[in-house]
């Protein structure tokens, strides 16, 4: 991944963040220095929707050198699919293992040598529920793992303008939560689980303190719902 995809990228992704206009969304980058540093890492964030990848792209410059890992299944959801692809997100087959493992392993090595950082929801499938999140799979963290690579923790706040039992989608406000990076080094696969669950934990409790804040002032009729 050389420099001049990696500028495709950045301009790509100044002109598709813009597509929020369009769902009058509003984000809000906290503790975004984390992102800033220049250095590999393994980003992981909680999944609510496929608008997740209109709030990466509204961050995306802040990082500088980034990928994602999404699976192959989001490409062809219209127009969050294409705005992925344009903006540099790798597809990833989960039902080809060899081919996924792959595709993994040469992001790592751009990593590490681009100090690329990657971008992976590794809750695995979209959260519909918004009252917490669900397990972690353990993919990201053997990434971060086998490269000696930071995690960085980063917590979406609740989607609560869209309710699907209602159809309906109100405008709203988003709040992106950076948490301090976690080290990784001298940890080996064996520290994985309990990498998992430290992490899980961390996220949590941002998130719980998150979903508190957004809602707070929100008018008594706003139709929410905590199922989405």
């Amino acid at each position: 991944m050389g420099k001049k995809v990696q500028f495709d990228f950045r301009v790509a992704s100044r002109i598709l963040k813009h597509v929020t206009k369009i769902y009058d969304l509003k984000w809000q980058l906290r503790d975004g220095q984390y992102l800033s540093e220049d250095r590999g890492a393994v980003i992981v964030s909680n999944h609510q929707s496929s608008l997740d990848i209109l709030g990466m792209f509204n961050i995306w410059e802040v990082a500088d050198k980034i990928t994602a890992i999404a699976k192959k299944e989001l490409f062809y959801v219209w127009p969050f699919g294409l705005s992925a692809y344009l903006g540099g997100v790798v597809f990833i087959d989960r039902n080809n293992s060899k081919g996924a493992y792959k595709q993994l392993q040469v992001t790592s090595e751009v990593m590490v040598k681009k100090k690329t950082k990657i971008w992976v929801f590794p809750e695995g499938t979209r959260n519909k529920d918004y009252t917490k999140l669900l397990p972690f799979k353990k993919g990201a963290f053997n990434i971060a793992v086998a490269a000696q690579v930071p995690i960085i923790p980063v917590v979406f706040s609740p989607y609560y303008f869209i309710n699907r039992e209602k159809y309906i989608f109100n405008k709203g406000h988003v709040v992106i939560q950076c948490l301090e990076p976690v080290p990784t080094t001298g940890l080996s696969m064996k520290d994985v689980p309990d990498l998992i669950q430290k992490i899980h934990d961390q996220m949590t409790v941002t998130y719980k303190k998150l979903f508190k804040e957004v809602l707070t002032d929100l008018p008594a009729d706003y139709p929410i719902t905590v199922i989405g």
